[in-house]
């Protein structure tokens, strides 16, 4: 715990010196990086929780991977938590600002397209709070199935969009009309040619987000 508090009180800063988050909050809103750097810190380890929890499931499941792809990135907190000697990470970011940031933040990452990855190459797949921005979330879920290794994993996350969460979201000032989708809906569409591993809250009794692994076999 207090590894990860000290983890998250540098990140912050470092996020903060380099991003004015509150002149340009609706630039970066869609990015994570308000949630990362929010006043209220339960609001932010909440979000912080949600990478730490991410890395505890894959490694559970798969636990000597080498190769990790991140498929909407922002400005790679979870490679940040993810480097290591050996350990090589790519990622998938669209916005250009979160992606300046994080290469030059973290030289050793490559930049990826959904075209470029290459197919069955990746121990870990993520997609943390990404994929219910999108409406073909079921055809990017096959798409990132296929970089999966034979026995790679992907791991999702995503808001359950219930009563308790868009309080919440309420609460600490952010609007959530760019989801288009729940995790749920993400799971049923996961389901159809994917096999759930395992899964978890991000915090115990409160369903604000929901994490699942997930395999091709």
């Amino acid at each position: 715990m207090l590894q990860q508090l000290k983890h998250i009180h540098a990140r912050r800063t470092d996020l903060r010196r380099h991003i004015d988050i509150e002149a340009a909050f609706e630039a970066w809103e869609e990015t994570c990086v308000p949630s990362y750097c929010h006043g209220n810190l339960l609001a932010a380890y909440v979000s912080w929780l949600r990478l730490f929890r991410a890395i505890a499931l894959a490694r559970r499941n798969r636990p000597d991977a080498t190769r990790v792809l991140d498929f909407g990135s922002s400005v790679g907190e979870l490679g940040q938590l993810l480097d290591r000697p050996g350990m090589a990470y790519e990622f998938v970011e669209q916005d250009e600002e979160a992606a300046r940031y994080l290469l030059s933040h973290f030289p050793s990452a490559v930049r990826r397209s959904l075209d470029d990855a290459p197919e069955g190459d990746y121990d870990w797949v993520y997609a943390i709070d990404s994929l219910e921005h999108n409406e073909d979330y079921a055809d990017l879920l096959d798409r990132l199935a296929a970089k999966l290794a034979p026995s790679g994993i992907m791991v999702l996350s995503g808001p359950t969009e219930n009563r308790l969460y868009r309080l919440g979201r309420a609460v600490a000032g952010f609007n959530s009309h760019y989801h288009m989708t729940t995790i749920y809906q993400i799971e049923t569409a996961a389901a159809r040619t994917l096999v759930k591993l395992d899964g978890a809250t991000i915090l115990p009794g409160l369903p604000l987000f929901r994490l699942s692994v997930w395999s091709r076999t």
